[in-house]
């Protein structure tokens, strides 16, 4: 099978040639955000996510023909390829398959068949195994005595050992049997006794007694019976009905009407599943199971991040941003425009001081010392009184407030990063200039941390790791890309997911930046060291220089394109400034004069996008938002209650809602909407404000559900 016709099994909606152009894009290094927005007639207008899919399946198809490869040397090295042999390998493009047809012949460690087969006792087992008629059982086995095989009685369990293995290695029996697995295989939990009563335990009650059909088990609920029992208080068992197994295996394999011949193989299936098969099957079908839990959390855990990095920006505003705490006080910072630390200090207005007089006149000062434009307060400890109080301070001037998400704060102020920044001051004062730069720009702020430490997901540290990490960091990519970057301002993090810049140029960026002062156009990139011409070709278009001397630098526009604009500009009579948000003008330009080879419809109605609105920031802008006044503790809750919250966090069961108390408040995804859905984004959004109804309070539990619908 050809890699195309390999990854078009996968994605039958697209072209032949849009998936040989995207592949040609791939090999020659081209970044994912550059062929998406760049590339759109050699792709045929795919977005990053098909792109994405497709260098993904390149991938599987290069991993699996790397194992045929193995398989297929290895096999020649031992003698054993035949042409059926090789053609079958050739034909298969299924991993499972290949493994079952390279298991015979496999390395093995010791096993009891391989003992029996050194004790002479393998020609026995195949004589058997063709299940001919034997006309004396007893006197056959007898020929095959030694003095490692000293009765009958030894020959038969050695016999046994071979056929049972032969019986594990049958790829048409694997390949059944792992089928019945997948259909019919139950997933039980029991907890552990000893350790019932441990309070760790009761995070798993739900499972103390468990069990539902494998193939129906939703991935939140797989993660959390393997963690539990990782962690020791569940123990885990799959199975399927035996019945069922034995009448396939007995139906494919004993062929012999003789009692004593088919007694033998009968036996030797029985030890075949219990000991070899089963256990290798169900190891198998779990590996299956987890990785498809691991990808459907990564996948809700991406699209939430997608949401949390695009959350809306308030955009350069003066900040004052507070740390809200009662006993070690409320940490409060002065930002400027570019997120620079002016000032810091303490205000102490809740218990034990209570200094709330000295707290309210020493904000009403900085607020003036510093022209605060915008006030934002972290969500965590004291965050309601700390709001409350904002609040009802008469400041001189209009100011909106800002609860904004504390999610990872602690880490990127413990961070190299926030040290790399902040030297001389403590993780307090870190954390509340990344809580008052998140008003300002959560992306380029959230860039910093580690996207697994933001909390907007679930079960992030039971999924596999490594592949985790390649989405986060694509999804990251994406969004800074969609975005774009103030070139001039940007951080070396930010612009390190720029395309085709890294760790490295990001570095030069910023010395360049810095011994040069600003860069004033896109072509001044070229000088940076290090940055050649295929970096440029790929970062260009994504960083912007605002006020530049060329109008379409601050533009999404790629500098391979500025002819063409110039072109319309020429044939229009006016400059290429004059284009620049003038309607009536753009309106006037026919754009198939334009098409060339290498240029199509695509990319020309960018361009003309980009003219009425260069470098339009796709995110809106960050509203005001307050909680209701009426609850300050868990016990101001009642049935019935309608009150406003912000989404926190989204789950594929459902969603979280702050609705200004320590406990959020869970939408289980039947009370979103009256329709039936089965993927909570499509209804719902991080951040996103909404009313909710209080339905259900567990006071012992301290649980709130709530529900979207009216």
């Amino acid at each position: 099978m050809e890699l195309i016709q390999f990854i078009q099994n996968s994605l039958p909606t697209v072209s032949e040639k849009s998936i040989l152009n995207t592949i040609k894009c791939l090999n020659e290094d081209f970044t994912i955000p550059f062929i998406a927005r760049y590339r759109k007639e050699m792709t045929g207008n795919l977005d990053e996510v098909e792109i994405s899919t497709i260098k993904k399946l390149k991938s599987n198809y290069e991993e699996i023909v790397d194992r045929k490869n193995f398989i297929l040397e290895t096999l020649k090295e031992l003698n054993v390829l035949t042409v059926d042999l090789e053609s079958k390998i050739n034909k298969s493009f299924d991993l499972n398959q290949l493994e079952d047809i390279y298991l015979p012949y496999k390395k093995k460690k010791k096993t009891k068949a391989t003992i029996a087969k050194e004790k002479g006792l393998e020609p026995l087992a195949r004589i058997i195994m063709k299940q001919n008629n034997i006309i004396d059982l007893d006197k056959l086995v007898s020929r095959y005595l030694s003095e490692e095989v000293p009765t009958n009685i030894d020959a038969l369990e050695g016999v046994n050992h071979i056929i049972a293995e032969w019986i594990n290695e049958n790829e048409y029996v694997r390949q059944r049997l792992r089928e019945m697995y997948r259909r019919q295989a139950v997933i039980q939990t029991k907890v552990v006794k000893a350790k019932m009563e441990e309070e760790g335990a009761k995070v798993y009650s739900n499972y103390f007694e468990y069990e539902e059909p494998l193939k129906k088990c939703a991935s939140h609920r797989l993660l959390a019976m393997l963690r539990g029992e990782r962690e020791g208080y569940l123990k885990l068992s799959i199975s399927i009905d035996k019945k069922d197994a034995f009448k396939f295996l007995d139906y494919t394999l004993v062929k012999s009407l003789q009692p004593e011949v088919s007694w033998i193989i009968e036996e030797a299936i029985k030890d075949s599943y219990k000991r070899l098969l089963s256990p290798s099957i169900i190891n198998e079908v779990l590996k299956e199971a987890k990785q498809n839990a691991d990808k459907t959390s990564i996948n809700v855990f991406s699209k939430n991040l997608n949401q949390l990095l695009l959350a809306p920006p308030l955009g350069e505003k003066r900040i004052l941003a507070i740390d809200p705490g009662y006993k070690s006080g409320c940490k409060v910072v002065c930002l400027d425009e570019q997120g620079n630390l002016l000032h810091n200090e303490n205000i102490y207005p809740h218990a034990p001081q209570n200094d709330k007089a000295g707290a309210i006149k020493k904000l009403r000062s900085l607020v003036n010392a510093y022209s605060i434009e915008a006030i934002s307060i972290g969500n965590g400890t004291a965050s309601r009184e700390t709001e409350n109080l904002v609040q009802n301070i008469a400041f001189d001037r209009i100011l909106k407030v800002f609860v904004v998400s504390e999610a990872g704060a602690s880490v990127y102020s413990a961070s190299k990063i926030a040290r790399e920044e902040f030297p001389d001051k403590d993780v307090t004062v870190r954390g509340s200039v990344s809580i008052g730069r998140r008003l300002q720009d959560p992306l380029a702020e959230l860039v910093k941390i580690d996207p697994k430490s933001i909390g907007v997901g679930q079960y992030q540290h039971d999924v596999d790791q490594i592949l985790l990490k390649n989405e986060l960091d694509e999804v990251v990519s994406f969004c800074v890309n969609k975005v774009g970057v103030n070139l001039n301002t940007a951080s070396k993090h930010l612009l390190n997911y720029v395309s085709g810049i890294g760790e490295k140029l990001a570095d030069n960026i910023i010395q360049y930046r810095t011994e040069n002062g600003a860069f004033e156009s896109r072509e001044e990139l070229k000088k940076v060291p290090r940055l050649g011409d295929k970096a440029f070709q790929q970062a260009s278009a994504f960083l912007r220089i605002p006020n530049a001397k060329n109008p379409l630098d601050n533009s999404a526009v790629h500098p391979e394109s500025y002819s063409i604009v110039k072109k319309m500009a020429k044939d229009l009579g006016v400059e290429i400034k004059d284009l620049i948000q003038n309607k009536e003008l753009i309106a006037q330009i026919d754009i198939q004069k334009y098409v060339t080879p290498q240029v199509g419809i695509p990319t020309l109605e960018d361009i003309l996008k980009e003219l009425e609105q260069p470098g339009l920031d796709p995110r809106s802008t960050a509203k005001v938002f307050r909680f209701d006044a009426r609850l300050k503790k868990f016990e101001d809750l009642s049935l019935g209650m309608k009150v406003p919250g912000i989404i926190n966090n989204i789950t594929n069961f459902g969603c979280f809602v702050d609705i200004g108390l320590k406990e959020n408040g869970l939408v289980h995804i039947s009370k979103i909407c009256n329709e039936y859905i089965s993927d909570v984004s499509t209804k719902v959004h991080l951040q996103q404000q909404v009313e909710v109804t209080v339905i259900g309070i567990d006071i012992e539990k301290r649980k709130i559900q709530l529900s979207l619908i009216d």
